[in-house]
């Protein structure tokens, strides 16, 4: 009488000039020395390799679907003649009858994160079917089977460079090209301070005098205006009166929302949804030049405004807080903060309903183990074991009514699929340039990085049946927001911190902003951050346009559905 014993049996399914197709599962078999089974010792005791080709396998399990899968593709570099071949691998499994159906997608994306794991990634075909049989022996013993197939592709097109595992950004400044759009985004982003030729062409190392020209030429297209003392801003598309102090706004007409932009096109996108609007516009020559757009969202009175410049240099801190402590200064009637614009998603592999995708909005909000709704990572290390610590400021406001408001809207779309925020993006949209049309949904690609300098392609999650005609409509999440430099610079430090703190996106550094709002006791206050890209929305997109439009059109769907000021 044989022993039976639970093995992890791999089974080739069939092979042809371009598939092949492999069946990895958890079984209990008689060990008959006699049979076609290669039944691995030592350190890898309980690993069986089948040695027959299995037509059909079990026929009741193979008309079975998969409880979950995911594809991923590879480019395959050929040794000998250095030409690439694009490979596309499926990753289909199938759960025990124990395993609860809310765990099936984090336990298959916690897999998938380990298999292609930067400094382990397999890069060969023995190597990385070898892994998935090690960790489902080993560290995944409520997975049954995983079918594994691998086809090649045709027509290889190899991906640009979108490696996210560097702090890359200075570098990236120092090798971008001086043109005309490149100066005009410089300009844009000191608005509204002015910004003088010699800072641009030192900021960026260029030449001054190709700065100097670009500049003319940005002139006589009337998108800049020079003022006193050599500085340049950015013409504003509004009528601007500009002022040397703010005229007094009547107390039936004085704000009570104030929305916080930081780039340009997010305060472009806001202004295109306020009605009745006039801006205001106070420059300076020392210290932070002031812009102030006042108008109506529906039965409220907003002011939006543009920070200069944000992050962690002490000049960048003070300017964000000085800014913020002046607004709400001026309007002392606001009780209610919006921080809109653009951010980086965390995308899910496996579970359509939490993966954040280019385009979408999330609203910052406590996850259910968590009190803060916005958290800054300051500095952050890894143990000799392999253990992230985190060091970091964790924001949370003292009153909920604007993620209150989101949750009803969120949960009205989804009982319903009514989306108001879609009638306020045809609306900025027809005021609008192209910029911030929608992308086609093809160049919404999602990478990770499994080396230095190696990527895969990742397929986004796919849509359920219920929801096939919601695509192509930003979604709205609720959840955590994070940022920090010490954690972007990595993206397994990414990975592990959005984890740990279970955020739905990243932005580039808002904390002090968050500061100076509490500091100046408004105790309700959001974020709202529209997807650019997968990292913090600074990557240079091709959707921040949509994006800032989109979070532009949530926040205006949330005002809109908050109770008028009494």
């Amino acid at each position: 009488m044989l022993d039976e014993a639970e093995q992890i049996i791999m089974t080739p399914k069939g092979k042809t000039a371009t598939t092949t197709t492999l069946l990895v599962e958890r079984k209990k078999i008689k060990q008959d020395p006699s049979s076609s089974l290669h039944v691995a010792g030592g350190e890898h005791k309980g690993i069986v390799i089948n040695k027959n080709t299995s037509e059909n396998g079990t026929l009741e399990e193979d008309q079975i679907s998969p409880d979950l899968s995911l594809s991923f593709r590879v480019f395959l570099v050929n040794s000998a003649t250095g030409g690439h071949t694009e490979e596309n691998r499926t990753l289909s499994f199938w759960f025990k009858p124990i395993c609860h159906h809310h765990e099936k997608p984090s336990i298959t994306q916690e897999f998938f994160q380990k298999l292609v794991h930067p400094k382990e990634f397999p890069r060969d075909y023995v190597g990385f079917i070898k892994k998935i049989m090690k960790l489902m022996q080993n560290s995944y013993p409520l997975i049954q089977r995983i079918q594994i197939e691998l086809k090649l592709q045709e027509n290889t097109e190899l991906p640009q460079n979108t490696s996210l595992s560097k702090d890359e950004h200075l570098e990236e400044l120092k090798k971008i090209e001086i043109t005309e759009d490149e100066v005009l985004k410089i300009i844009e982003s000191s608005y509204p301070n002015p910004i003088t030729v010699e800072h641009i062409a030192k900021e960026r190392h260029w030449d001054l005098e190709d700065v100097k020209n670009h500049v003319n030429k940005l002139q006589e297209k009337l998108l800049v205006k020079s003022l006193d003392h050599g500085g340049f801003t950015r013409i504003e598309t509004n009528s601007v009166q500009v002022v040397k102090q703010m005229p007094i706004i009547t107390k039936s007409r004085q704000p009570t929302i104030a929305i916080i932009t930081a780039q340009y096109c997010e305060k472009v996108a806001v202004d295109a949804l306020i009605g009745d609007k006039e801006t205001f516009v106070r420059y300076t020559t020392v210290g932070e030049s002031n812009v102030y757009t006042l108008g109506n969202m529906g039965p409220h009175r907003i002011v939006c405004t543009k920070l200069p410049t944000i992050g962690h240099t002490r000049e960048a801190m003070t300017a964000a807080g000085n800014t913020i402590t002046r607004l709400l200064g001026t309007f002392q009637d606001v009780d209610h903060v919006f921080l809109v614009g653009i951010g980086g998603g965390v995308p899910h592999y496996t579970d359509y309903s939490r993966h954040v995708r280019l385009g979408d909005v999330v609203v910052s909000h406590v996850a259910p183990d968590r009190r803060f709704v916005y958290t800054y990572c300051d500095n952050a290390t890894k143990s000799d074991s392999g253990v992230f610590n985190f060091e970091c400021k964790e924001y949370c406001p003292s009153r909920f009514d604007i993620q209150e408001t989101a949750l009803q809207l969120k949960q009205e779309c989804e009982s319903s699929k009514a989306t108001p925020w879609v009638k306020f993006i045809n609306e900025g949209s027809s005021h609008l340039d192209a910029d911030f049309v929608r992308p086609p949904p093809e160049s919404d690609k999602l990478y990770m990085c499994v080396g230095e300098h190696d990527i895969i392609e990742v397929a986004h999650p796919g849509v359920p049946e219920h929801l096939k005609s919601m695509e192509g409509v930003p979604r709205l999440h609720l959840g955590p927001i994070a940022s920090g430099r010490a954690v972007l610079r990595d993206e397994q430090l990414r990975q592990a911190f959005a984890l740990r703190c279970s955020a739905l996106a990243f932005d580039s550094e808002f904390d002090s902003v968050i500061e100076s709002v509490i500091g100046n006791c408004r105790e309700c206050f959001a974020v709202v951050r529209g997807v650019a890209d997968y990292r913090d929305g600074t990557r240079r997109s091709e959707w921040q346009g949509f994006a800032a439009l989109a979070a532009a059109s949530v926040t205006k769907a949330i005002v809109c559905a908050m109770n008028p000021a009494s």
